[in-house]
């Protein structure tokens, strides 16, 4: 099994579930996401694991071919950057969580866009292969 197909298997689902689980349990995740951007160690928690799965993702599948496959590797560079900014600028990423909490279509774009990269990386990754 390849790198890019291992990664589709693990990531897919993951982000099938929660484009599934936003509409349907909105008011946790918005509680979730209050707290998250109240709280400063919970921010760097982020910005630091954000930034461990970001590098790998980046050292294992730094893959720029215009296939499927450049999606893995876009995730990982934009964890790496969301991941740096929430590190040394948690105060964008509140601002940001507060501009989520106060639009519902901002949540929903976000369920629709995990449901949307989850159901190509299954398909790829189970499917296709």
């Amino acid at each position: 099994m390849s790198t890019s197909v291992f990664i589709a298997r693990l990531l897919g689902p993951m982000f099938v579930l929660v484009g599934i689980a936003l509409p349907l349990k909105t008011k946790m995740f918005q509680a979730i996401l209050r707290e998250f951007i109240g709280s400063p160690t919970l921010l760097y928690l982020a910005g630091f694991f954000g930034l461990l799965g970001g590098i790998a993702l980046v050292l294992v599948h730094n893959v720029w071919v215009l296939d499927w496959r450049i999606l893995i590797t876009l995730l990982g560079w934009v964890t790496l950057v969301r991941a740096v900014v929430t590190i040394f600028r948690p105060d964008l990423i509140a601002a940001a969580g507060s501009k989520i909490l106060t639009s519902r279509s901002i949540f929903m774009a976000a369920a629709a866009i995990n449901l949307l990269i989850g159901l190509i990386l299954s398909y790829f990754g189970y499917f296709s292969a």
